[in-house]
């Protein structure tokens, strides 16, 4: 599913994060940087230990976050590792739109054309997918109807159902 906003294009695909040939893809990370488990897990099996070692260099970030790194063997150039919030941390929903802001604004402060996000938080840190998508989308509409270099930013999603949610989001959003 394909829309256009201010002449950028908002897409929606279902499909694995780690095979994304944009400038850079979103990793939903964890304060410490370190790659573990879920879309990391398989960012790091992909993209090789140099973006780990990046990840050290740089040692954490705050959730509502984001740092960029290498895209190691990825296609991708870049991986800009995003830190979400954990589900009953408190201020959820603020933490959400922070971490999409901050990872949309490092992106054009990297003169980054494409961009690829999973849904943040929906995996370990057990957030619910609609309020992902009510959060998400609404956050990079308004970001690109404003002053950005960004051409394309891509909603990666895993699974059917997860696709299912963001695409009825995007429906509503831009139903006007």
């Amino acid at each position: 599913m394909k829309t256009t906003i201010a002449n950028r294009i908002l897409e929606l695909i279902e499909g694995d994060i780690t095979e994304m040939d944009t400038d850079a893809i979103v990793n939903a990370a964890n304060a410490q940087l370190i790659l573990g488990g879920g879309v990391a897990g398989a960012i790091r099996t992909k993209g090789g230990p140099a973006i780990q070692a990046e990840c050290d260099k740089i040692g954490g970030t705050f959730v509502g976050g984001a740092a960029i790194t290498t895209g190691g063997n990825l296609k991708a150039r870049h991986v800009i590792h995003a830190v979400g919030p954990r589900l009953g941390e408190g201020n959820e929903e603020e933490k959400l739109k922070n971490a999409t802001l901050n990872t949309l604004k490092l992106a054009d402060e990297n003169d980054l054309k494409s961009i690829a996000f999973p849904a943040i938080s929906t995996g370990i840190f057990g957030f619910p997918i609609d309020r992902c998508a009510e959060i998400m989308l609404p956050t990079t509409i308004a970001y690109l109807q404003g002053d950005t270099g960004l051409e394309r930013v891509v909603f990666c999603l895993f699974g059917h159902d997860s696709y299912d949610v963001f695409a009825r989001e995007l429906q509503r959003e831009t139903a006007s």
